[in-house]
């Protein structure tokens, strides 16, 4: 293995277009490893520190995913300070779905072709398999679409947060492995330990995030309801709602992408959206994007989908 490619796992800015189509083996090695080290749970046992911990930062990491990854980088739908824009960045990326300038470029690039030969994670293009994981471990998949993102290429910061999208990561699997010394130690009654909470916290309920998160690609352009006719075949799930935070209601999102909210009506639970208005609250976001009343109205179909 010679030094460029070696680098290729640290420094995101190598990227290797040359593999185009084909599976990129390197950059699919850390991903199947955080698989593999999921089956450390049978050694490491499990305690309910250990599960908290997982779910907490399971709900933690979906939100900055959702609710800033989707919703203002991807759609820009409030504003927030500088500081808050980075701090809810490098929560995202230790969700390890990379830097918000590749995902937000991906993102803005599916909305533009949407379910067209063009979009990578097309279900109706596809199949499953590519749209729920493969896509994005091929050289195209990899490289950022910078066109996109010309906003965001403003920040410094954020093009170094993509460029080394492993610090967040690290980060959290070393947070996570010290926290779990310290209550061994000194609180051993919890039965956690440093292993315990690298598995569960960082292990399990990162791979949770992952493939929670590529439902919205996957199963959110085949199975729901379709209550707005648009150009794709994006619908409406209750369920992918729930465990995505409010992705779930995506046939709303693609009618009107650029609202805060996208479950468009009070019974249509949207956590991300109540997590931004406590955010509104305390004046860390603003200007949160409505939904306009003509909108709800406009191209309505309500024909259920298989």
């Amino acid at each position: 293995m010679n030094l460029s490619v070696l680098l290729a796992w640290f420094d995101g800015s190598t990227g290797r277009e040359a593999a185009g189509e084909r599976l990129d083996w390197l950059r699919a090695g850390p991903f199947l490893a955080i698989h593999a080290l999921c089956g450390l749970a049978w050694y490491t046992g499990v305690s309910p520190t250990a599960i908290a911990v997982a779910v907490g930062l399971y709900l933690v990491r979906m939100f900055a995913i959702t609710a800033f990854y989707h919703r203002y980088f991807s759609h820009r739908a409030f504003k927030t300070s500088r500081a808050f824009q980075f701090l809810m960045a490098l929560l995202g990326n230790s969700a390890v779905q990379r830097g918000p300038i590749w995902w937000a470029a991906h993102h803005r690039h599916h909305h533009r072709h949407s379910d067209r030969p063009e979009d990578l994670h097309s279900p109706v293009q596809y199949g499953f398999w590519q749209s729920h994981v493969r896509w994005f471990l091929t050289g195209r998949g990899f490289a950022t679409q910078s066109q996109y993102v010309t906003d965001l290429l403003a920040y410094p910061e954020l093009r170094w947060l993509d460029r080394f999208d492993w610090v967040g990561p690290v980060a959290l699997l070393a947070a996570l492995a010290a926290s779990g010394a310290a209550l061994q130690t000194w609180a051993p009654d919890l039965g956690t330990s440093a292993a315990q909470l690298v598995v569960w916290g960082f292990a399990i309920s990162t791979v949770a995030t992952w493939h929670v998160t590529y439902t919205i690609n996957s199963l959110s352009h085949q199975w729901g309801t379709r209550r707005y006719q648009t150009n794709d075949d994006s619908r409406n799930n209750w369920l992918l709602a729930l465990l995505t935070l409010g992705e779930g209601w995506h046939n709303n999102h693609h009618h009107h992408q650029s609202s805060a909210r996208q479950g468009f009506f009070w019974w249509e639970i949207d956590l991300a959206y109540y997590g931004l208005r406590l955010l509104a609250a305390l004046r860390l976001v603003w200007d949160l994007r409505p939904v306009p009343a003509h909108v709800l109205l406009k191209n309505r179909s309500e024909v259920p989908a298989a």
